[in-house]
């Protein structure tokens, strides 16, 4: 069983950090530019474990707020029946601010 944590609702963070996006015939949910440095931030100040309590919650939020985009993203991929080739298609940016998006094959 998980260890209960403290968090930052994610549905809080969805007010002003959630984006919609199409990409060809799918829609992506992904981080706003803000919310996404702000998870880079967080990150960091983790690794250099100069953290509050407080941004721990924060950063706690936003990582699970990136586990439901990612879910969601891919169950919208596998019902467009998207595959890797047009997730390389994107540019290179792009990747890099999206909210992890895994794809299914041989669905």
């Amino acid at each position: 069983m998980a260890e209960p944590q403290l968090m930052i609702l994610p549905s809080l963070l969805m007010r002003s950090g959630l984006q919609i996006r199409q990409v060809d015939d799918i829609i992506l949910f992904k981080f706003t530019e803000e919310l996404h440095s702000r998870l880079e931030e967080l990150l960091e100040k983790s690794k250099a474990g100069f953290l509050t309590q407080y941004e721990a919650a924060e950063l706690a939020g936003i990582k699970e707020l990136d586990r439901i985009f990612t879910l969601v993203n891919s169950k919208l991929a596998a019902r467009s029946k998207w595959s890797q080739n047009k997730l390389e298609a994107l540019s290179d940016k792009e990747r890099e601010t999206d909210v992890n998006t895994a794809t299914l094959l041989n669905l």
